[in-house]
């Protein structure tokens, strides 16, 4: 029996799968670490914490599933896009990684924002989360830093240089840097330009799929995998969710409840707009475009850290309050948002407090709120008229709960279905057995491993209430969001 490996890396921890090559997953784990936030609007994590999480995880699934690496045929990785690493020319991190939820680099952007040849080249309007204006606020603020840098790779790129010793990203991870020219598939110079950034520090570009190098000795020692074994490149984690929740063909659609929340349409060409994220599908000929608001899971997770509790404790008493809350409405935006404003300067908020409210209703809202969010996000995508399935994949961590679950349904107004796997640990697994030979594509590989378990409907006497609600929902945002200037973040 051979087993298949994905390793993800999210916004606060990194999941292990192992998967058979029969389709069916053998273990699982976690592994937490943190985001640390030095001053308001930043968000760094410690690269070495993410290969720490790595070590862990490899070692706890081969205790779990009580096999021997050596019958792992192949690995792959995946993270967040557009968190860089920087490095000195002996591969030493000269930094702790910007995530892309930080938004220092506003200064950066307001001085790219009429740069044409950005959108041209990457389909993109410039913003907080890209790489490149987080590049050109370290070469503004910490020169030393910059002038050091010799090396710079991506997440799940740098976990596999510890691992593999190679120097290589795949083309969608490049995608999200916007230093990469999305129509000629290569590095681009003027936008390497932009960034003060020779093109010679940037690692060579392969498909996700590619085996990118072999576990060292080394690597071998601190994680328990097999010397030897092939590390596929691997890719983003959104695309690995996309594909393992079975989006492989047109038309099909995904709602995301992860760190960020996202909707996505798999199509067969990108649709540039200023609301749209568009990336590469790991498929030939296939995008998916979608919308993206910046704090989902993150929020609830915020909540959870902030106010105490578990998330079982927290949906409980949540299920207990009405839909609506009582009047209480939370607003997502603790790292500024992304669909449909493009404001990094925006703010989170509750608003309709009551000495009524518990905290049931406050839980209820923070889930509500995302759900609302995201609704802005499905109605942007409506609006530029990209073509859809009328019901959805639920994809991501939150997508577990199923009051969460239901809630987005209703409040969208959309059946969503349930995989029995979906995350992007899954994805990568699948994609570590395309690579090796043991799922024979795409289509297959979904087919063979991946069945779905449940559905949810959405209630449609709630969803007219929701809808009531989103009114009020945009006219709270309206009347905050003039405040929210750079004052305010002093």
């Amino acid at each position: 029996m051979k087993y298949l490996l994905g390793i993800d890396f999210g916004g606060g921890a990194s999941k292990a799968t192992l998967l058979s090559e029969t389709g069916e997953v053998c273990a699982e784990n976690i592994i937490e670490y943190p985001t640390y936030y030095p001053k308001s609007g930043w968000a760094e994590q410690d690269p070495d914490d993410w290969y720490a999480a790595v070590c862990a995880n490899v070692k706890d699934i081969l205790e779990k599933s009580c096999i021997s690496s050596h019958d792992i045929a192949a690995a792959a990785l995946d993270a967040a896009t557009h968190t860089a690493v920087l490095m000195d020319g002996g591969f030493n991190v000269l930094r702790p990684a910007i995530y892309w939820t930080d938004s220092r680099s506003i200064e950066q952007v307001k001085r790219l924002k009429n740069n044409g040849l950005i959108f041209e080249q990457t389909l993109h309007i410039p913003d907080t989360i890209w790489t490149l204006p987080q590049l050109m606020w370290i070469c503004d603020n910490e020169p030393e830093v910059w002038s050091g840098t010799k090396r710079l790779m991506f997440a799940k790129d740098y976990v596999r240089h510890r691992l593999t010793g190679d120097y290589v990203t795949d083309y969608i991870e490049a995608e999200g840097s916007m230093l990469f020219d999305c129509n000629k598939m290569e590095w681009s110079d003027e936008l390497c330009e932009l960034a003060g950034i020779d093109k010679a520090v940037l690692p060579e570009v392969v498909k996700p799929a590619s085996v990118a190098g072999h576990v060292t000795k080394k690597a071998a020692s601190e994680t328990g995998l097999c010397e030897g074994m092939p590390i596929i490149c691997g890719t983003t984690d959104t695309v690995m969710e996309i594909f393992a929740s079975g989006s492989v063909s047109k038309g099909q659609m995904t709602v995301k409840l992860a760190t960020a929340g996202r909707i996505c349409v798999v199509t067969d060409r990108p649709y540039p707009n200023r609301h749209l994220v568009n990336y590469s599908h790991t498929i030939d000929g296939l995008w998916y475009p979608g919308t993206a608001t910046k704090s989902c899971a993150a929020s609830y997770r915020w909540y959870r850290d902030t106010f105490g509790g578990v998330y079982k404790e927290l949906d409980a008493e949540a299920e207990t309050t009405a839909p609506g809350a009582d009047g209480l409405m939370f607003h997502p935006y603790l790292n500024g948002e992304l669909t449909p404003y493009a404001d990094p300067l925006l703010c989170g908020s509750f608003t309709g407090i009551r000495a009524g409210h518990t905290k049931a209703h406050f839980s209820r809202a923070v889930m509500e709120g995302v759900a609302l969010s995201l609704l802005d996000c499905k109605t942007e995508l409506e609006k530029i008229g990209i073509p859809h399935d009328n019901r959805a994949s639920i994809i991501g961590g939150g997508g577990k709960s199923p009051l969460w679950r239901q809630i987005t349904s209703d409040v969208l107004g959309i059946r969503l279905v349930t995989k029995k796997h979906s995350d992007s640990s899954f994805g990568s697994a699948m994609l570590a057995g395309i690579a090796a030979g043991i799922f024979d594509g795409f289509e297959k590989a979904v087919s063979f491993c991946n069945k779905t378990v449940s559905e949810t409907m959405p209630n449609y006497e709630n969803h007219k209430k929701y809808l009531e609600m989103f009114k009020r929902y945009k006219k709270v945002h309206d009347a905050l969001a003039p405040i929210y200037d750079g004052e305010w973040q002093l």
